[in-house]
């Protein structure tokens, strides 16, 4: 019930009323899109297996999250049947290549089944065309999901919510508040828009636990749609959230959260040991390098990146031994970049312009006598 009462936002952004579910996490909310969108193409999936069927194919960007693999793992699609959608050079899926990816599942005798789009990639932060993406899936028939796990806070903000233009075409939604909101872990919620669908899928009709006749309205009982029975009313903690800060207040955390992350990246674009790996981003992510002075003005050949590869890993361990900092860090090898620094801000605690040029000043003092 409080999954329902603290979605108001969510489930006003289309005509649509979600079916709600609490999750253990994104990772889980990914895997009930897929179990919903293979039930959706195979409904005899559910009782009598894959065997004999054509191998059903998963598509997600090549920067999307890693649980869509591990997900066909548990599912017993296979992981070699989630294909890898090519992404833009700011990491949005690219709908021509999405396209042309499930011609070719189809041409291979493959049945393509579902798309997870992603809202607010983990690394650079990027919100796929899910307009588009939508369009190609009702021209395939194919389930589209939302990962919206990061990037889907965004929707509470009237500034910011346009990221997520089409998002109310989806057939399920991933989102965790626990993430940019800042609502203690865990809490994550997973939605979907046909109403029953969940309950038909996973169900296991326990009559001693989950009977259809009891006198209040059993669709508030989500364990027989859900893969966890007993859990913590995770739910409860988003619920609590809104009643202190209300929507309007909600909106003014995320906008803060967006307009810091603003400002952190224009003030390292005038310090000369930074150097972002995008011009723009669209969320709070900010992913840059930083350049030790010794390194500064030399050629940019295979060695001087082998150096800078090395400056993120020294860099966040001096700051995490001297208890000043947590920044990760990461390469993205597909589109041939070296480790950089990703950093992220969030709504709790409510970051200042402070705490960001405290952040650029810490890894400057920390690396600036490497190599």
């Amino acid at each position: 019930m409080c999954g329902v009462a603290a979605c108001p936002q969510y489930c006003w952004i289309s005509k649509w009323r979600w079916d709600i579910c609490p999750s253990a996490g994104g990772s889980m909310s990914n895997m009930y899109g897929m179990v919903l969108a293979r039930y959706k193409a195979v409904p005899d999936s559910k009782m009598k297996g894959l065997s004999g069927l054509p191998p059903l194919v998963a598509f997600t960007s090549e920067d999307g999250h890693y649980s869509v693999k591990k997900a066909a793992h548990w599912l017993g699609i296979g992981t070699e049947n989630v294909v890898a959608v090519k992404t833009d050079s700011h990491g949005r899926m690219m709908p021509s290549r999405l396209t042309c990816c499930i011609q070719q599942a189809i041409a291979e005798g493959k049945k393509p089944f579902f798309v997870s789009a992603t809202a607010g990639t983990t690394v650079l932060g990027a919100f796929d065309p899910l307009e588009q993406i939508a369009d190609i899936c009702h021209q395939y028939g194919l389930w589209l999901h939302v990962d919206a796990c990061w990037g889907g806070t965004l929707m509470l903000s009237k500034k910011h919510c346009h990221c997520l233009k089409g998002l109310e075409r989806a057939d399920s939604v991933a989102w965790n508040p626990h993430k940019m909101l800042g609502a203690p872990l865990q809490c994550a919620l997973f939605l979907t828009k046909e109403k029953g669908l969940m309950h038909h899928c996973n169900s296991a009709s326990a009559s001693y636990l989950f009977q259809q006749d009891k006198f209040y309205d059993v669709s508030f009982d989500t364990g027989d749609k859900s893969v966890q029975c007993g859990r913590k009313v995770d739910a409860f903690k988003l619920w609590l959230m809104w009643k202190a800060h209300g929507s309007n207040g909600f909106e003014s955390l995320i906008n803060n959260a967006m307009d810091a992350s603003r400002y952190f990246k224009e003030a390292i674009q005038v310090q000369p040991g930074f150097r972002l790996v995008l011009d723009e981003f669209e969320c709070t992510n900010v992913c840059f390098w930083f350049i030790p002075p010794s390194l500064r003005g030399q050629e940019e050949n295979d060695e001087w990146w082998n150096k800078i590869h090395t400056v993120a890993p020294k860099i966040k361990e001096r700051l995490i031994l001297s208890g000043t900092l947590m920044i990760g860090y990461q390469p993205l090898p597909h589109k041939g970049l070296r480790n950089f620094f990703r950093f992220v801000t969030s709504c709790h605690p409510p970051p200042t312009y402070a705490d960001m040029d405290h952040v650029w000043q810490e890894i400057e003092r920390l690396g600036a006598d490497l190599w």
